[in-house]
């Protein structure tokens, strides 16, 4: 099974005995914890002939980090999928290392951030595409599938396990629907109100231009946090990606400048009170100027040279 004609009888032996232990460490557990010496040893260490994808997180409960315990769950179902698959070999080995356990490892690979996915390759050092842009795909099983898959010609298929939360808030939904029909079955003049598919319309049109169905495609963190000082990201400092609070700040802040229009719109058309249409008008405005200055503010920090020249 291990192609290594070309090392010495020691190096044979102990590259043997690297690949049993991981080979059982595997068997037990999809993914493999490590702390700073086995990393050291089975990682970093020659020889090797298989490659290691590294986790980096900090999943202890103090350090606050939600997006390291979602990602985890997407790096759980990755490293299961090829654990169990027929192509399974001692080719690749998923392993973590958690802050809390090696924060040495942290240090002496100068990382300052967590989750952050590694390539470790069976040969030289790891390059720059050997580190996953998760800031800009996101960490979804099946985008960390096709990094590796480019790192490593090794394929995987990602299987999750079955979800029926999705199944079962729509049959809710319909039933709902259908039971709210039924009852005012006599009265259906509500289905023709035409304030109520304007505010069904706005919330789609909402949420498709804040991004939404980028975070449903690429699976992006909501919200980054700095493991070593805990400042906590909500917008992502690129025009090439977002985070899931920035989707729902951009959704607010389009419902507000959405308001103000149409209060504005309202105290132009309407016939009622001089003084209260001009408290209307003056509202509405302040909405507008405040909101799209934000919005505006948010754009320029993401697409740096705005307003351009």
């Amino acid at each position: 099974l291990l192609n290594i004609p070309h090392l010495c009888p020691q190096l044979q032996n102990l590259l043997a005995e690297k690949v049993e232990q991981l080979m059982e460490w595997s068997s037990r557990r999809s993914v493999i914890r490590m702390n700073g010496d086995k990393f050291r040893r089975f990682v970093k260490a020659p020889p090797r002939n298989y490659s290691v994808i590294v986790m980096f997180t900090a999943l202890q409960p103090q350090r606050q980090c939600s997006v390291c315990r979602q990602a985890n769950e997407e790096y759980q179902v990755l490293a299961n999928s090829w654990r169990y698959s027929s192509a399974f070999s001692n080719k690749l080995f998923f392993t973590i290392v958690d802050y809390d356990e090696g924060a040495d490892v942290f240090q002496q690979l100068n990382m300052n951030s967590a989750p952050t996915f590694m390539h470790f390759p069976p040969k030289g050092k790891p390059k720059r595409a050997d580190t996953f842009d998760l800031q800009r795909i996101g960490f979804a099983a099946e985008q960390l599938a096709k990094w590796i898959a480019d790192r490593t010609d090794v394929h995987i298929r990602v299987f999750r396990p079955p979800n029926y939360s999705g199944t079962i808030a729509l049959a809710l939904l319909v039933s709902l629907v259908g039971g709210l029909l039924y009852l005012r079955r006599n009265n259906l003049e509500f289905i023709y109100n035409k304030t109520g598919w304007a505010m069904a319309a706005l919330c789609v049109v909402f949420a498709m231009t804040s991004g939404q169905m980028w975070n449903h495609i690429r699976g992006p963190p909501y919200a980054h946090k700095n493991p070593q000082n805990g400042q906590v990201s909500y917008i992502h400092g690129s025009s090439q990606a977002q985070f899931v609070a920035e989707s729902h700040i951009i959704l607010l802040l389009n419902a507000a400048i959405t308001m103000g229009m149409v209060l504005l719109n309202e105290a132009a058309t309407s016939k009622g009170d001089v003084g209260k249409r001009r408290i209307i008008c003056l509202v509405g405005l302040g909405l507008v100027v405040f909101f799209f200055s934000f919005l505006l503010s948010i754009f320029r920090s993401k697409y740096h040279g705005y307003p351009y020249r």
